[in-house]
């Protein structure tokens, strides 16, 4: 697979991850590790360059999902680990800041 579809497979799956979580009062949480776990791999996988032109809106999109986990997992769940993992800098203030990463 080229590189640019690698990076639109990453961005199409994170977004979508983000889509899923984003103000639910409710979520099946059962097979979020395995989609956290395939999401980071394909991360590590790109690039360092790649990665650093698009790290400041991987740290909003994965930041927001971060936010709209935290209060189904909490802050020491394997999954917001790995989540923090992938982002660097600062990040968004709540799952609805769409300001940063620009």
């Amino acid at each position: 697979m080229g590189i640019y579809r690698e990076v639109y497979d990453f961005a199409a799956k994170a977004g979508a991850l983000e889509g899923y979580v984003y103000q639910k009062n409710k979520l099946d949480i059962d097979y979020l590790p395995r989609w956290v776990n395939n999401l980071v791999s394909h991360y590590h996988r790109l690039p360092a360059e790649v990665k650093e032109d698009f790290q400041n809106l991987c740290n909003g999109t994965i930041g927001r999902t971060i936010h709209s986990l935290l209060p189904h997992l909490g802050e020491d769940h394997e999954v917001i680990q790995k989540l923090k993992g992938i982002v660097s800098g600062k990040l968004p203030l709540s799952p609805d800041d769409f300001t940063r990463g620009r």
